[in-house]
């Protein structure tokens, strides 16, 4: 069955108070319940005794099949304006098959079990026509069976919470934002997703799991009318793997009046020489460098030159595993799909297999990587870590970024004590642009907010920065972290990959972090050039 409604409200040029939305309209509402009892009226243990039978009867070696519903809310404003209420839901199943170490996979949104038997007929279908031209055939590491459900940790569900709640939310965020003198324009959003997901094998799993997420975000514009520039500041807190509550719990109006004033005064900051400079790099701006440089070249498909779009393949040869000092012996990166609040977090992957903790970098060296129960057995590994994800029911499932962190220090170590241990560096706040190469070897950072570093204090506002590096120059330079204290998460709801392309939720935390010696550029001089 077709269970997908989409709904904007427009109302540009309406005034806050004008407003009056303390529900969406009731054929709306309507709408939406009459899929959520058509959903949960499916019995999907019986589906998928259907899909599995079958497959088997058709000679597979394995099967499965994922039942999914996904619901999606996003609310946008600006200043005192409400732009736009979106609504969405889906509801459809996939089949995956592997037939004489072939994939084949198919999808429909129609619910039933005529339409379970004739999608799994035709995966099975796709698998044995791949299989002519499959050079090297799949096979798979074990892993336990397993029957029960999980969900993610969150106090308040936002798909319960009034939309006219979550717009007076942003309306005062962008009053405000506005607040400082100089700011022209402040832009504001609200975007929720919840997964309500249902996984089947033949090897006689039955998994259910429901998932919340949320990202809150805002960019404040401040202008200079007489010089014709503008700056933007966005919000620094990321998306979190966490309920409504996030939205109540973070200050998000002092952080958006703050944004206000940074932004106004990155408009008369000095433009920074370019050379050799210290960084000390916060959480906020961290999390984008580890997701290119640590997070994708990790993935073992890439390093086997089995997937390069979107991210390109990686340096991270098999030879260089457990050889390689990709960093200097301070920096520990972990894989974690059980990190709390992490995007990425889930109970079992989308092949079944239990969420885990594992190193990628240990004391410096390169020891492991991002696998599925494919990836495994081909690099000879006994189980996989979990890395399986669609991002539909009509998606296949493949290898996705979990959670990758930068671990603390083991002391106290604050953001103060590594600024106070350098002479002449920068500090930066926030993520912005970047360019990396297609190995994830040679890379480009800018950010947001840059604060000049003179014997050991923190100094004037910096503008146009970006640094320049190589990934193992630049993590052998990290010469300090800060303790658990500076720690924070941050990610990204569209980590894209694959072709046709998919899109993951991920999270990266980190402490402040400190990196001898790096390349600086002014990126006013090079646009301007």
């Amino acid at each position: 069955m077709t269970t997908s409604r989409r709904d904007f409200i427009k109302t540009d040029g309406v005034a806050a108070g004008a407003l009056s939305l303390s529900s969406l309209p009731t054929w709306i509402t309507s709408v939406h319940a009459e899929e959520e009892r058509a959903a949960n009226g499916v019995d999907k243990n019986a589906l998928a005794e259907i899909a599995l039978s079958s497959a088997k009867k058709l000679g597979v070696a394995y099967a499965d099949i994922r039942i999914n519903r996904y619901r999606n809310e996003s609310i946008a404003t600006r200043e005192q304006q409400l732009q736009n209420v979106s609504r969405s839901q889906n509801f459809g199943f996939g089949v995956r098959v592997l037939y004489r170490g072939t994939w084949g996979f198919a999808a429909s949104s129609s619910v039933t079990p005529n339409e379970v038997r004739r999608i799994t007929q035709q995966a099975v279908e796709i698998a044995r026509a791949n299989s002519v031209f499959q050079r090297k055939r799949v096979s798979l590491v074990p892993v336990p069976k397993v029957t029960t459900s999980w969900k993610s940790a969150f106090e308040k569900d936002p798909f319960e919470v009034a939309i006219d709640d979550k717009i007076q939310f942003l309306l005062g965020l962008n009053a405000a934002a506005m607040k400082t003198q100089g700011v022209g324009f402040v832009n504001s959003s609200l975007a929720f997703v919840n997964e309500q997901k249902f996984y089947a094998s033949t090897d006689g799993s039955s998994i259910e799991q429901y998932i919340i997420r949320a990202n809150p975000n805002f960019t404040v514009t401040a202008v200079n009318r007489k010089t014709n520039d503008f700056q933007n500041r966005s919000a620094l807190a990321g998306p979190q793997g966490m309920g409504y509550e996030y939205v109540e719990k973070h200050d998000w109006k002092r952080e958006a009046q703050q944004a206000g004033e940074d932004a106004v005064m990155t408009l008369s900051a000095k433009s920074v020489e370019p050379g050799k400079y210290d960084l000390v790099l916060h959480p906020t701006h961290l999390w984008l460098t580890i997701h290119e440089s640590v997070g994708h070249p990790t993935e073992l498909d890439r390093a086997l030159w089995w997937e390069a779009d979107y991210a390109g393949t990686s340096f991270l040869t098999p030879d260089k595993i457990g050889k390689l000092q990709f960093g200097s012996k301070i920096v520990n990166f972990v894989a974690d799909r059980t990190q709390p609040a992490g995007l990425a977090t889930v109970g079992y992957d989308d092949e079944g297999v239990p969420s885990q903790r594992w190193h990628l970098i240990k004391d410096g060296t390169f020891v492991d990587w991002q696998t599925t129960r494919d990836l495994a057995a081909m690099t000879g590994q006994k189980k996989s870590y979990g890395c399986n994800h669609g991002d539909s029911w009509g998606s296949i499932s493949f290898p996705r970024m979990p959670n990758v962190s930068l671990q603390p220090g083991a002391d106290d170590t604050t953001l103060d004590d590594l600024i106070a241990g350098v002479e002449k560096g920068i500090l930066i706040y926030g993520d912005g642009s970047y360019s990396i190469d297609q190995q994830r070897y040679n890379f480009q950072f800018g950010g947001q907010v840059f604060w000049e570093i003179k014997n050991g204090k923190r100094g004037a506002m910096l503008r146009d920065v970006a640094y320049q590096s190589r990934t193992t120059d630049f993590w052998n330079a990290c010469d300090g972290l800060g303790g658990q204290a500076t720690y924070e998460l941050g990610g990204t709801f569209s980590d894209g990959k694959g072709e046709p392309g998919q899109s993951n939720s991920v999270s990266h935390g980190c402490p402040v972090a400190r990196f001898r010696q790096i390349n600086v550029l002014n990126t006013a001089s090079r646009s301007a050039s």
